[in-house]
């Protein structure tokens, strides 16, 4: 049989079912998404240890929606962003949900943002992000990536999300999922609020570097690291490690990842958030503890400034 790089679905259906999903699961996946069983059979069988990791972008790959746009409507409803803020920041996303962000709207977006949020309080910020997030009761969470998260804890590697949105968002986002370690685009803090100065943007080859620098510091062999994002944008990140999967890829991933013969996953199955939490802290074994993401604070995102 064909390694794990190649490995046909029949011999990936046997690693799902090493990796603890049922045979109906299995072929469910297959017939949704062809390359399920194969992705699921890489984290299974692929590289184990404390020298691999998992990458995951958050947007479309983690979440069925925008992480921001979750949270635009409590802003709004504290006061903290304008209706015609609310309505932008709400387009913006409709246009990333239906084609897909360039690099043009990416950095439209990051000044918008950083405009947006100059003189916000943090502790403010804080307070409405973990409320909303501990009341929002739609489907958000894709259930295959909360199975790639167990089935990679499982293989004894940390799971990192790897995030353009605000950490502010991402780090308790990443917590309440058992992420490992979160990197997001961080805001300069002065006197307790945002100066509207962006420290770090996690966007595109900023990403790659991030997870460069991650890798020396906590011993990862990025040639046994897996990878998972939905954006052509994040082909630096895809292209850093060993396991790379397009996951609900846009156009032009979609057509990179068909040439290289990656993976090309579809996640169809979103679950409340809430519903993830209590399924994860009822397991033992591979769960890891809510609030365990390490948030890796300003001094780290101000040495990669620019």
């Amino acid at each position: 049989m064909e390694a794990v790089d190649g490995a046909r679905v029949d011999t990936a259906r046997r690693g799902v079912y090493d990796a603890g999903v049922s045979t109906k699961e299995a072929k469910a996946g297959e017939s949704e998404s062809p390359d399920l069983a194969r992705v699921y059979y890489q984290a299974a069988n692929g590289p184990r240890g404390p020298h691999s990791a998992a990458f995951f972008d958050l947007d479309k790959t983690i979440l069925a929606k925008s992480s921001t746009l979750a949270l635009t409507k409590e802003f709004y409803k504290d006061g903290m962003i304008k209706r015609a803020d609310a309505l932008r920041a709400a387009y913006g996303q409709l246009v990333y949900t239906i084609s897909g962000a360039d690099d043009n709207q990416m950095e439209e977006a990051a000044a918008f943002m950083s405009e947006l949020v100059k003189g916000w309080q943090i502790s403010r910020v804080h307070e409405i992000v973990a409320e909303a997030l501990d009341n929002i009761v739609e489907p958000i969470i894709y259930e295959e990536a909360e199975e790639l998260f167990r089935i990679h804890h499982e293989a004894g590697r940390k799971v990192v999300i790897v995030s353009s949105s605000g950490t502010e968002v991402v780090e308790p986002i990443g917590q309440r999922l058992g992420a490992d370690i979160v990197i997001g685009t961080q805001m300069a803090v002065e006197d307790g609020a945002y100066t509207g100065e962006i420290l770090f943007y996690a966007y595109a080859e900023n990403k790659a570097t991030a997870m460069a620098d991650l890798a020396q510091e906590q011993g990862f062999d990025l040639d046994r690291c897996f990878a998972y994002s939905d954006s052509h944008t994040d082909l630096p990140m895809l292209e850093m490690v060993g396991y790379p999967v397009a996951t609900n890829p846009d156009a032009e991933l979609r057509d990179i990842a068909t040439e290289r013969n990656w993976p090309q996953v579809r996640f169809r199955k979103p679950v409340a958030l809430q519903r993830s939490i209590k399924s994860r802290e009822g397991k033992t074994a591979a769960a890891v503890a809510l609030g365990s993401a390490v948030a890796l604070g300003l001094a780290w995102y101000a040495r990669r400034r620019g």
